[in-house]
């Protein structure tokens, strides 16, 4: 295995060899085809693809492209898995499985069923598995019947399956959403009345200065390192707040920018290292920060916001000494912070995982809009708040119903429209739905993509749960560990098309809140895959037959567009977006000026109370590496962090000392929920007291202790203990 090599910057040289390589695998004129065909990027959601084709961003520039979304589409074009495969291989092997070798076998062809007693997926006929699942539903009570997207799949699908859910009589539809950016959702609509970005593509060129919390888009929305790297240029500053010292957001290099593809382009004006969980801390602190230097901008307050005069006190009263204990963050180093915010003419506040990750993930959100409204950063043109999305279309799998809850106003809209009255029940969330499996409330599950298991907590636990579940029908592209060791008491895979190759043209949602259209086409390879869409009309129409809809009408996308519009608030312009070709803004959510969608159209600041927590005790960080996307692994070896493999911990110098450690020695690793052996350490710019390992992997460690207000799993603050082997 071996130590860690030295960190090289991102970008540059490594990504361009890359692609060739790539390229040669796939085939260079195919790829190329596929990458300029018009599509949303298949992987994060910044957005890519629009009327001018692949490879261009909402702006039109070109060209708009990463390794992430070259891993993607590569990976779509491998050739079928032979059937014979699953003949000579039983459960027993296909468990043994990593990521990356499930993800290696290629292309599902053919749908797949395994049952307890035969011990062997086995490829079945469509009639099969559509039966079969319809059958299943009819006979499951609704409220024991569960539906689940992941962010990869369309608008149209995701409208289509919980429509059909709601009908169908369950509200137990959930998101992968709620594993990653829930808490940003529940904190911007308690603040602002709306969950997503109030800000566009363009205004990270208008402004001078981001504040990036918890998040490393060098390695996982790498097309985003263009824009810092242009406001670096421009003389504007970026504050990196992250326990990691990432080299891809010191120096990056940009390969569509000569200067930068050679040189490489400075990122991180300032980089601030927090403890894990110590993110509120800060926050309040740099708040305390511009109340002390009198920089709060109160004529903003008393005019768009309530509620702000508890949050300010509370801040002022707050002694230094115990913020910088929670956040692990010197006193001076919030000022600083707090004085470049009041200096800048327009700040953007970005951030990912590393902030919602937490117990206190809510907390550490609304800390964050608390700061934005007191320094009057935002609600005008290059400033605000962006949730950074990882996957291609979580926001709107969400924007078009796919939730427990529907907003009241889809809700009424659905109900006149379909003519029948939806379930009046809580459904579960995510998290909701394990606890139901494991406690025995759960007979059905229909997963449409995503790796549900490897996104849980409590490895051990999550593979108890789903596996006490009757049936479990995934929709998938490709096979992934979640599938064996996520499998139900019966199971079955169903084989769909990536969205370049459906038959007609798909929508999604960037995180700049903009819609996209993305061209269907041809299949790579030859097989029985289907779409989505068409998949979940079929078992639909088996359910539920013609009444209230005709599920095979809706089989037209067109059509399914015009039930969007209808209901959806803010997608009026969908309804034709097949013949117009014209790709919208969703209105209402991009905040120019202090006028919010709330009851009075004020803002609302909450307080938010320091989390309580053992600085002394090792907190570890889970992360993805540079060649991995989402719970997918398409390279093992971590190029910008110079980390050759997965089992491994990093350690900073003063905590390997700390606890009698050498750079390369193999340790145990034992958490709340597991423990992992052969680990090896590897010394890294990380802050004391805070420890990373790889997820999913490291996700056998974490117990579920989740944040109450969003079901949010704590996977970046989950205590650990070392042991010598």
């Amino acid at each position: 295995m071996g130590g860690a090599k030295k960190p090289r910057p991102g970008g540059g040289f490594p990504a361009v060899v890359y692609t060739f390589r790539k390229a040669l695998e796939a085939g260079p004129w195919r790829l190329w085809k596929r990458m300029r065909s018009r599509n949303a990027c298949k992987t994060c959601a910044l957005g890519m693809g629009g009327q001018k084709g692949g490879m261009v961003n909402e702006a039109g520039h070109f060209p708009e492209v990463c390794k992430k979304s070259l891993q993607a589409q590569v990976a779509d074009m491998q050739d079928a898995i032979d059937p014979q495969f699953f003949q000579n291989n039983n459960l027993s092997e296909l468990l043994k499985l990593t990521p990356k070798q499930a993800e290696d076998l290629g292309r599902l062809a053919y749908p797949l069923f395994y049952d307890n007693e035969s011990e062997k997926f086995k490829p079945v006929s469509w009639e099969f598995a559509l039966s079969t699942a319809s059958k299943a539903l009819k006979a499951t009570k609704p409220q024991r019947a569960a539906f689940y997207s992941s962010g990869r799949s369309s608008n149209e699908a995701a409208f289509l399956l919980q429509s059909f859910a709601r009908i169908y009589g369950s509200n137990n539809v959930m998101n992968c959403s709620y594993y990653c950016h829930q808490a940003s959702g529940v904190a911007l609509k308690m603040t602002l009345g709306v969950g997503t970005a109030t800000v566009e593509l363009d205004d990270l060129d208008r402004c001078d200065l981001v504040v990036l919390l918890g998040a490393n888009p060098a390695s996982n929305h790498p097309r985003l390192m263009t824009k810092l790297a242009n406001l670096r240029g421009r003389g504007g500053k970026i504050i990196v707040v992250n326990p990691l010292k990432e080299s891809g957001l010191e120096r990056f290099h940009v390969p569509s920018q000569i200067k930068s593809f050679f040189c490489g382009s400075q990122i991180a004006s300032l980089y601030v290292q927090p403890l894990a969980g110590g993110d509120a801390a800060f926050l309040v602190g740099v708040l305390k920060s511009l109340i002390d230097a009198e920089q709060i901008k109160h004529d903003f307050l008393r005019e768009h916001c309530d509620n702000y005069e508890p949050v300010l006190e509370y801040a002022s009263t707050l002694a230094w000494e115990e913020i910088e204990r929670a956040s692990g963050v010197e006193r001076q180093l919030m000022v600083e912070v707090a004085q470049q915010i009041a200096q800048a003419q327009g700040c953007i506040f970005a951030w990912a995982m590393g902030l919602t990750h937490h117990q206190s993930g809510v907390t550490n959100i609304l800390a964050l809009c608390n700061l934005a409204l007191a320094s009057g950063q935002i609600a005008k043109p290059g400033a605000g708040l962006l949730p950074i999305r990882g996957h291609s279309n979580v926001q709107g799998i969400g924007s078009t119903g796919f939730s427990p809850s529907l907003q009241e106003g889809i809700k009424k809209s659905l109900q006149s429209i379909y003519g029948v009255p939806f379930a009046d029940d809580v459904g579960y969330d995510t998290y909701g739905l394990m606890k139901a499996a494991l406690s025995g409330n759960m007979d059905l599950l229909i997963a449409l993509g995503g790796n549900l298991w490897g996104s849980n907590p409590d490895s051990k636990w999550a593979a108890a749960a789903m596996q006490n579940i009757g049936l479990t029908v995934y929709l998938s592209t490709k096979l992934n560990p979640g599938h064996f060791h996520g499998r139900g008491k019966n199971t079955l895979i169903l084989p769909v098309l990536a969205r370049d190759e459906e038959p007609q043209a798909t929508t999604q949602e960037s995180m700049f809140n903009f819609v996209r259209l993305s061209d269907g086409g041809q299949p790579n390879l030859s097989g029985q895959m289907r779409a989505e869409s068409e998949v979940i009309c079929e078992i639909a129409d088996q359910v539920l037959g013609k009444t209230p809809l005709d599920w095979h009408k809706l089989k037209d996308l067109d059509q399914v567009r015009k039930l969007i519009a209808r209901s959806v608030p803010g997608w009026e312009e969908i309804a034709d977006i097949g013949q117009s070709k014209k790709e919208f803004t969703i209105a209402g959510r991009i905040f120019h000026e202090p006028k919010f969608p709330t009851v009075n159209g004020r803002a609302t600041l909450h307080p938010t109370p320091l989390p309580e927590f053992d600085p002394e005790q090792l907190r570890l960080v889970t992360l993805r590496s540079e060649g991995q996307f989402n719970t997918v692994v398409y390279e093992e070896y971590d190029l910008y962090r110079g980390v050759p493999h997965r089992h491994c911990i990093l350690l900073s110098k003063e905590d390997a000392f700390k606890y009698k450690l050498k750079d390369g020695q193999k340790i145990t690793v034992r958490g709340e929920a597991g423990r992992m052996s052969n680990i090896e350490v590897l010394i890294a710019q990380i802050r004391p007291g805070v420890a990373a390992m790889y997820y999913p992997e490291s996700n056998v460690l974490i117990r579920g202790n989740v944040d109450p207000r969003s079901g949010t799993p704590s996977f970046k603050s989950a205590p650990i203990w070392l042991e010598t082997n």
